[in-house]
């Protein structure tokens, strides 16, 4: 039988403390809330039992940030998307900021098992005023287990509505996307990190930002296989292809620091459970 899951977690300043509540239907849980730097930040851990998605399973999460709120979501381990017969398993995942709120959306990354039939969908909106940091990250297959990437499909969205869409459909079957050099050329983790805000992002604010990107990238090994642009007034965005996870997450961590110190005035503080 396929899993239907749903998650609303919600984020509320309440007296200078960000605090958060959720409803769930199905496999899908938050951990207790955190608080590693103060009230100001809440910390949370999104758990799907289950540790993966077949054909048929659909996974709904909603997070909304209420005005003023500073919400931190993160996940345990790797979400898995397993072979299918036929279906689809769908991921679903709606990022609702109202003014003067802050989002860190930092899930590990999703594996692609050969034979998925999987479609990962973020939408973000934020309102005037606020901003989030967020990343997204897929493996296809796992390599160096011995299991690449032979079957199956996996469809990628994330937007912002009115600004900014990035959509790409990739197909185990297309040799020419996967190994081509204008493809993936043969790197199995594609990964992006993003800053989003509900207006429109200072000029001197938004060069910074590239700067700090665009220098971790040079002094990395993947620097010939990364970039950081902004695509809109309201978005800056840095890319990068990679063979395995690691080396790309090593290199999202170290911008997703920079930009919570150039864009927020805020030292990093890893979620714990990375450390696990």
């Amino acid at each position: 039988m396929p899993w239907h899951a749903r998650l609303e977690l919600d984020y509320s300043l309440e007296e200078h403390r960000s605090v958060a509540r959720f409803r769930h239907e199905g496999p899908l849980r938050i951990l207790q809330s955190l608080y590693p730097e103060g009230g100001a930040v809440c910390h949370n851990v999104l758990v799907h039992p289950p540790g993966g998605l077949v054909g048929g399973d659909t996974l709904d999460i909603r997070v909304r940030a209420s005005a003023g709120s500073h919400g931190l979501v993160t996940t345990p381990g790797a979400s898995r998307f397993y072979r299918s017969e036929g279906e689809l398993a769908l991921q679903r995942t709606e990022l609702l900021l109202e003014p003067g709120a802050r989002l860190e959306w930092l899930p590990l990354e999703a594996i692609c098992f050969s034979g998925c039939r999987a479609e990962n969908r973020l939408v973000v909106r934020p309102a005037e005023g606020a901003e989030l940091i967020g990343w997204d990250l897929a493996a296809l297959g796992l390599p160096h287990a011995g299991k690449p990437f032979e079957r199956g499909t996996l469809q990628q969205h994330i937007e912002m509505p009115g600004a900014w869409l990035e959509r790409g459909r990739i197909d185990a079957t297309d040799q020419r996307l996967l190994d081509g050099p204008l493809g993936l050329a043969g790197h199995r983790c594609l990964a992006s990190i993003f800053f989003v805000a509900g207006s429109p992002i200072a000029r001197a604010r938004r060069e910074a930002a590239l700067e700090r990107a665009r220098s971790l990238i040079e002094a990395h090994p993947l620097r010939d296989s990364a970039g950081a642009t902004s695509p809109t007034g309201e978005v800056i965005v840095l890319r990068v292809l990679a063979p395995v996870v690691e080396p790309a997450m090593q290199l999202l961590r170290q911008v997703w620091l920079a930009w919570r110190a150039e864009l927020w005035q805020m030292q990093g503080a890893a979620p714990r459970i990375w450390a696990m």
